[in-house]
């Protein structure tokens, strides 16, 4: 069933007649609540207790006008209507100074947290009695109960199994912490401590936000903040639909990508998306997203409930380019007129589907984004490897001899596609994230790094590479662990465009190079390891862009040189000969005079569309 829209929001404002906020006021407004944002993220970073939250960075913070339509928030291009699920159960006339909402239940969310473990705590802000704004500041939590240790497991076959679901919940009436929620949340974690701290962080940085605003109001008047915040939506969403019109031509542009499987045996699973350009009954443009071809739903984790405000956040991300003059907010979702998903299908999963793993998912969707303004010839990256995962959790002895329980849960950067006129970015932590320092991982848990570097002949060939991906080498210290990973990517590699090789594939070996070697499943759990292991994890790199043979021989050799492109691929894939550091220039001539027919995308062969 095809499900309209609820996003569009700013569209059915009507125009102000005369402005409040001048100029001025609105770009030294833009500054201030930008500012705030980022204050709050800072304050999450550095209070927070677990290490996907302090090190990863795996947070997000966000703050909203009086409707509740987001005004500034971080960079990432896979989160919705965050305040609508809080609307429909506590209505916002009804709020008052001091409240504090919380939930994690992705499909009472419609998807705005798309799996159990982030947590999102949302606050009004007042001024003299009238609502002005709100704050949001949301996190990964490391463990909430569930089947695993860490919540998240490939083998998952619904949502119950992936921890304890909080429903929109009023978590402060007015300054009076409901402590009885909170310790009937924190019991359910093996690491309660933890969990109670990270808890602790979130509110403090929700309640800095609020403060935050109420100083803006203070200074600017709530009128002209009003104003300000109507004014800033509506200049990114006019800017998001002129960038469409210039990128999309009348009729319907379509692409297809796809993720290798679920974890159970099942996929691949195809993402089909199209954008539909055409002139309504007003005469102006509409806009029409259709992700409702898509495969239906997989029986493992690898769902994604795909809020509809996603596409349009990923399309103004996009568009907006990190233009410091602009401010990621809701006018990029409301550019478009309709976002339509099909109950039943991999992004929009009937409940109780499992979605932990969705992080494969959402990787696959923002390339097929960029395959799909591609298409309509707009310039578009090619496509990124997903973000890896690996989950290690079991028992080590402490200094005393005790036994104690750990668990490690790593997210491992990839490479990311080629760009028209750039190389992809090597090694990259998704978006804001970052990795854990060696320091950080041998002090904090039972393993050592033996090896961490870029993974070489990992990007896909092309004029511009693809980023390469990384390689890290875990001596396990521990008594014993179990070890969950998620890679994909390794049947359907990150695709090329233009002449560009697809990047290269991941795996995980435990022992690699002995006579107890072990490859490990791509999407699996209850990998068993012991005290001695080596765990090799190799992450793939992004698609190449145009082809091998434009690529500079200066280019070539750099790579190679600096371990990006092994000798034996550059001339095999880029027509070069390299000798002992230098570039054998009759060799290569003669090489290059083959130049290799190609088509527009390439996934381990060359083809003109993926399907």
């Amino acid at each position: 069933m095809q499900q309209p829209t609820t996003a569009v929001k700013v569209a059915d404002r009507p125009e102000r007649e005369q402005r409040v906020c001048d100029p001025i006021s609105l770009e030294i407004i833009r500054g201030a609540i930008a500012a705030a944002q980022s204050e709050m993220e800072a304050l999450l970073e550095r209070t927070a207790i677990s290490a996907f939250i302090r090190e990863k960075k795996d947070f997000y913070t966000a703050l909203f006008d009086a409707d509740g339509i987001m005004a500034v928030g971080s960079m990432v291009p896979i989160f919705g209507d965050m305040t609508s699920p809080v609307f429909e159960k506590f209505p916002a006339d009804e709020m008052k100074p001091g409240d504090l909402y919380w939930y994690n239940d992705c499909y009472g969310s419609r998807g705005a947290v798309s799996h159990s473990n982030d947590q999102v705590l949302l606050a009004p802000v007042f001024k003299d009695g009238r609502r002005c704004a709100f704050v949001m500041s949301w996190a990964h939590f490391a463990d909430i109960g569930g089947l695993r240790p860490g919540s998240i497991s490939p083998d998952a076959t619904e949502i119950y199994q992936e921890g304890i679901i909080i429903p929109v919940t009023k978590l402060a009436d007015q300054g009076n912490v409901n402590e009885a929620t909170l310790a009937i949340f924190h019991r359910n974690s093996r690491f309660p401590e933890q969990s109670n701290g990270d808890m602790r962080a979130l509110m403090a940085s929700v309640d800095l936000g609020v403060r935050r605003m109420g100083e803006i109001v203070d200074r600017f008047g709530a009128d002209v903040l009003e104003d300000a915040f109507a004014q800033l939506l509506d200049r990114t969403r006019r800017l998001v639909r002129d960038r469409l019109a210039e990128t999309f031509d009348y009729g319907t542009h379509s692409f297809t990508d796809a993720i290798d499987g679920d974890g159970h045996g099942n996929g691949p699973f195809k993402i089909r998306f199209s954008l539909t350009r055409e002139k309504g009954a007003d005469g102006e443009d509409r806009f029409l997203f259709d992700a409702s071809e898509s495969d239906d739903q997989a029986p493992g984790p690898v769902n994604y409930l795909m809020n509809r405000g996603v596409p349009g956040m990923a399309l103004g991300l996009y568009y907006l380019g990190g233009d410091p003059s602009q401010v990621c907010n809701a006018g990029g979702p409301n550019a478009l007129d309709d976002v339509r998903l099909r109950e039943g299908s991999l992004l929009l999963p009937r409940f109780p589907a499992p979605l932990g793993m969705r992080g494969l998912t959402t990787m696959r969707v923002i390339s097929a984004i960029n395959g799909l303004l591609n298409v309509a010839n707009g310039g578009a990256p090619a496509a990124n490897s997903a973000y890896v995962i690996s989950i290690m959790r079991g028992n080590f002895r402490d200094e005393s001899g005790d036994l104690q329980r750990f668990l490690l849960a790593d997210g491992i950067g990839v490479g990311y596609g080629a760009r028209p006129e750039a190389d992809g970015i090597d090694a990259v932590y998704f978006v804001a994230q970052e990795n854990y320092p060696v320091e950080f991982l041998e002090l904090g848990y039972p393993v050592r790094l033996r090896t961490y570097g870029v993974m070489e002949d990992s990007g896909g060939a092309g004029a511009y590479r693809g980023g390469c991906g990384i390689v890290r080498e875990y001596e396990v210290l521990a008594e014993d662990a179990v070890l969950a990973v998620r890679i994909d990517g390794v049947k359907n590699p990150p695709w090329g465009i233009d002449g560009g090789m697809s990047g290269g594939v991941g795996r995980a070996v435990v022992n690699p190079g002995t006579d107890r070697e072990r490859p490990l499943v791509p999407l699996s759990d209850g990998n068993r390891l012991v005290r001695g292991d080596i765990l090799r994890i190799e992450t793939g790199g992004g698609g190449g862009y145009g082809h091998p043979y434009d690529r500079p021989l200066a280019k070539v050799l750099e790579d190679v040189l600096g371990g990006y492109v092994s000798v034996d691929a550059a001339r095999a894939l880029y027509g070069v000969e390299i000798v002992q550091g230098r570039i054998d220039e009759v060799a290569t001539r003669r090489l290059r005079s083959d130049r290799p027919a190609t088509r527009r995308l390439h996934r381990t062969d060359y083809v003109d569309a993926l399907d």
